[in-house]
């Protein structure tokens, strides 16, 4: 569980470290220009991270699954080579699937406007903007999507109906609560990631009534709220977590405050 959680900070991290910036730099200073290189890098780093995210979170589920359908096996199952392989094969594929969407608007003519409607680029707002055929490309980006994020979500549901298959066939309900009590922090980081990117999506795709202000504020949502909830999440569920960081925290402060006696000093 710590080295998937792992994987999927390291995925957050990368998203912050690519939007967050240039979001700032807007918001502060106004500086909303941004060259053609420099905003396909940030589509290909944002989609591709964020399908990251999705397929780790359906490893994350997969441990769960393992963990209380089949317990006496999960650290045979799940070594550390398996763990491995497995983030890889999830960083190949978000990869593979999404390289292909810098070149696809790259090739595109823009003589629409060069203005995105947007806070940080993303496929479809640049997709809007380009003045040639796109339907092709477009039904690349759904297929993709669902392939990524349609196939995990469906995935995540399966192995949830087989744990409370398992759960409710437990003998005592201290033992079910118990067992569903582990899996609070995955559900609810689930539904912090899927909710407002199943609703940008559609509303992307689907959604023409839809105001441009309500696209821009479920994007960001989307793009910023899963980083910043999530070590929250496991951070309060988490006891060695938890626990880590209160003592991270007294040591600080206890070194805070020997500073303090011997400036006073």
């Amino acid at each position: 569980m710590y080295l998937f959680l792992c994987m999927l900070a390291m995925a957050d991290l990368v998203v912050c470290t690519t939007a967050v910036p240039k979001l700032l730099s807007l918001f502060w200073f106004h500086d909303g220009e941004i060259h053609l290189e420099a905003c396909l890098t940030q589509v290909f780093l944002i989609h591709s991270c964020s399908t990251m995210e999705s397929g780790f979170l359906l490893a994350m589920a997969f441990d769960r699954y393992v963990a209380i359908c089949d317990p006496l096996r999960h650290s045979a199952i799940l070594t550390h080579p398996v763990v491995g392989g497995i983030g890889l094969a999830v960083v190949l594929r978000g990869t593979a699937l999404l390289s292909p969407n810098p070149f696809l608007l790259r090739w595109l003519p823009y003589c629409r406007t060069n203005i995105i409607s947007h806070t940080y680029c993303e496929f479809m707002a640049l997709i809007k903007l380009a003045c040639a055929e796109t339907k092709i490309r477009r039904a690349y980006s759904l297929i993709v999507a669902f392939l990524t994020g349609g196939v995990d979500f469906i995935l995540i549901l399966c192995s949830y109906v087989l744990i409370l298959h398992t759960v409710f066939h437990l003998p005592s309900k201290d033992a079910r609560l118990k067992t569903l009590g582990t899996c609070v922090s995955h559900v609810c980081v689930i539904l912090v990631f899927y909710t407002p990117a199943f609703f940008s999506f559609l509303t992307h795709r689907f959604g023409h009534r839809v105001a441009p202000h309500v696209h821009i504020f479920v994007a960001n949502i989307y793009l910023l709220v899963p980083p910043m909830v999530n070590p929250f999440i496991y951070g309060v569920r988490t006891k060695r977590i938890r626990d880590r960081f209160f003592k991270f925290f007294y040591f600080s402060k206890h070194i805070n405050k020997s500073f303090l006696l011997m400036s006073n000093n």
